[in-house]
């Protein structure tokens, strides 16, 4: 047996310094290649390590992590003020508590302010925040006799109209920051664009959650070829302390409240429906915004979450249109506090919530449903899918006639004033 060459040794020296290395960008690509070789057949190849050699430039290298589908380390972007709008759907006049407990995150970004078209009184807001107010002689001014009725919770889709920003984050205004497990308040819009900025897994769940987290990764048995993701378009977070509840669970449970802080973040894999609430959501409005509309109203619709379906809806439709395209989801962080300042008013809603039969009807239809390959866009998956639900949920309620109707309306209104060149 021959002994070990001089440079053999050396190598291997270095794969045992792997991680202690600062630089290999010095060395002649033909030893890159072969410590990078020696460091995966070792299982040396950390996040770190992986930077080392792909700082190098070496093409082959470059050629083999593609080749491989080995998971290329991301760098976290902190979102700019440039590519971020919050929307607020201002259903109280008193905002000042809001504002100023949020005004560490808010503060550097541009603010939608749309005020119920229903309340009377002036709104009440802080200084020293860049943001715009519309009420509802600016919605009027902007639509024209539009049949949508943007009251309510639902006025929060006319900032996601008039937004000409990519990202949009909405928050109800009766939330605040939230504590994580270490005590640090967690920044909601830091995290909602980590959730969006970072690839989603909805073809095989990953039983690590989210792989893109730090400190987290693909499973053993995860496929190499799935590795890469698709685009995440929509954010789904959770909130403390007062859940979102359905008028009888709110009854049932009216002092329980949500103590559990789940850290986590995971991608809903495709074809699994799930409830989005409009409490804590964010979305990339230049891609998925057609599809972000107020569709479904409930004839004794009230100003509580527990009186509406319509981000329940929303969600279900963006859900259908996000796995007919390729894209994903994610739930769980960012979390907000939330109050129960209206906790004890569910009783009032209870006898008239027509909600339970809607979704007896409405879960069914969007776990079967398939829209055509034709369907390439999210403006095309939309009008496809108002065309479906007037054909299928139609004629067992006129409240699902009157959402395809105000589908094929927000469509246009899209097209008119909500598209980046309107």
């Amino acid at each position: 047996m021959r002994p070990p060459s001089l440079l053999s040794l050396t190598l291997d020296s270095a794969l045992l310094r792997i991680a202690h290395i600062a630089d290999l960008s010095h060395l002649p690509d033909h030893l890159v290649i072969d410590l990078f070789r020696r460091t995966l057949s070792a299982g040396k190849l950390t996040e770190k390590v992986l930077k080392l050699f792909l700082a190098t430039g070496c093409e082959e290298i470059i050629l083999a992590v593609q080749l491989l589908n080995i998971k290329q380390p991301l760098v976290p972007v902190l979102p700019t003020n440039s590519e971020v709008d919050i929307v607020i759907a201002a259903l109280q006049p008193n905002l000042t508590t809001f504002f100023e407990a949020w005004r560490p995150f808010f503060s550097r970004f541009h603010i939608i302010v749309i005020k119920d078209p229903d309340m009377t009184e002036d709104l009440q807001i802080p200084t020293g925040f860049d943001l715009k107010v519309y009420t509802k002689s600016d919605i009027n001014g902007v639509l024209g006799a539009s049949s949508i009725n943007f009251s309510g919770h639902s006025c929060r889709y006319f900032g996601y109209l008039v937004s000409r920003k990519k990202y949009v984050i909405s928050i109800d205004d009766n939330c605040l920051p939230a504590k994580d497990t270490a005590g640090s308040t967690v920044d909601v819009v830091a995290q909602h664009m980590a959730n969006l900025k970072t690839p989603a897994t909805p073809f095989f769940f990953n039983t690590l959650y989210d792989p893109y987290r730090k400190g987290a990764d693909f499973v053993r048995g995860y496929p190499f070829s799935l590795r890469e993701g698709v685009e995440c378009m929509l954010s789904c977070g959770l909130w403390m302390h007062n859940a979102d509840y359905d008028p009888m669970t709110h009854v049932v449970k009216r002092n329980q409240r949500n103590t559990t802080y789940v850290d986590a973040v995971m991608t809903v894999p495709l074809g699994a429906m799930l409830p989005v609430s409009g409490i804590n959501v964010a979305f990339n409005r230049d891609v998925l915004g057609p599809a972000m509309f107020p569709g479904l109203r409930l004839r004794n619709e009230g100003k509580h979450r527990w009186d509406t379906l319509e981000d329940i809806w929303n969600g279900l439709c963006a859900k259908v249109v996000c796995d007919s395209l390729g894209y994903g989801v994610k739930t769980g962080l960012p979390y907000v506090m939330r109050s129960d300042a209206e906790a004890g008013k569910a009783l009032e809603s209870l006898k008239d919530w027509e909600g339970v039969k809607i979704m007896d009807d409405v879960l069914p239809f969007f776990q079967s449903l398939k829209l055509s390959r034709t369907a390439v866009t999210v403006d095309d998956c939309v009008k496809e899918l108002a065309g479906i639900v007037r054909e299928k949920l139609g004629p067992k309620n006129a409240i699902f006639t009157e959402a395809a109707d105000a589908m094929v309306e927000w469509n246009n209104l899209w097209k008119a004033h909500g598209a980046q060149n309107a």
